[in-house]
């Protein structure tokens, strides 16, 4: 089993008690006939998979007893779901996630214990819920090329309400959406003096944000020039600090280049 990361994930994930199944090589494409129906914890099984096609994705059937899974599509110029990330942050449903995994397009899966609901789909917010019925790919599947990747670490192991969360992303969005956001790779100057810019309504989802993009070019970031934005446009510091300590206990753990830790996503 050395060096099969999928077999070995697979195995932990089982162990956990998420049903699991493998997909194509690279794509999200069942391998199995009956696709995430075929979803499993038996070892033997599991084994027998990915050991005769070690390169196949791996996938998880959401939904209990598997888990929930919260998906924050990005779609290039046609948007991505970071605002609505922000505004479901600001509305206290995020509190209670597992874990968080990166994906290939630079969106997030965010964990939850599963439970029996339907599956969502905001396309207006670039959102999607998975639940009874559905599956994600896991680490250490790819597409294109590109990682699932950790993100964060463990941690409370709730559960979401989709019907909340969906009561908390107006629909239609706002009018007044953000302008268009710098570079990831840009300094805390130029973040800063995006997150100024920001009008009501998009002012606490803006800083949110700007903490996660400063801190996945470095954990240890000093944020005050983001704080000292949010309060010019009128956030007060008790918001300031809990979006900031939420961004940092999201945000602080970078996924490692190799090697992948079953705790950081199971």
């Amino acid at each position: 089993m050395t060096g099969n990361h999928a077999l070995r994930q697979a195995l932990s994930y089982a162990a956990r008690g998420w049903p699991v199944f493998p997909c194509q090589p690279g794509q999200k494409i069942p391998a199995t006939e009956h696709g995430f129906r075929d979803a499993t914890t038996d070892p033997d099984q599991i084994t027998g998979w990915f050991t005769r096609r070690p390169d196949h994705n791996l996938a998880i059937a959401t939904g209990a007893p598997g888990p929930d899974v919260l998906d924050i599509d990005v779609h290039g110029a046609a948007g991505n779901g970071y605002a609505a990330l922000g505004r479901l942050h600001c509305a206290g449903l995020l509190e209670d996630a597992y874990g968080y995994v990166r994906t290939p397009s630079g969106g997030l899966h965010i964990y939850f214990t599963g439970t029996a609901q339907r599956n969502g789909h905001l396309a207006a917010h670039h959102v999607d819920f998975r639940s009874a019925g559905g599956y994600v790919l896991a680490p250490p599947s790819q597409v294109d090329g590109h990682p699932y990747l950790p993100w964060g670490t463990p941690g409370r192991d709730g559960t979401l309400s989709w019907e909340r969360a969906c009561r908390a992303l107006p629909s239609p969005p706002q009018r007044h959406r953000p302008g268009p956001r710098p570079a990831p790779d840009r300094d805390l100057d130029t973040l800063a003096r995006w997150v100024a810019a920001q009008r009501e309504g998009n002012r606490n989802a803006g800083l949110y944000w700007a903490a996660n993009r400063a801190l996945e070019a470095d954990p240890a970031a000093d944020l005050s020039p983001l704080a000292d934005a949010a309060r010019q446009i009128g956030l007060g510091d008790p918001e300031i600090s809990r979006t900031l300590a939420s961004a940092r206990r999201t945000g602080q753990a970078r996924p490692e280049p190799h090697g992948y830790q079953a705790e950081a996503v199971t």
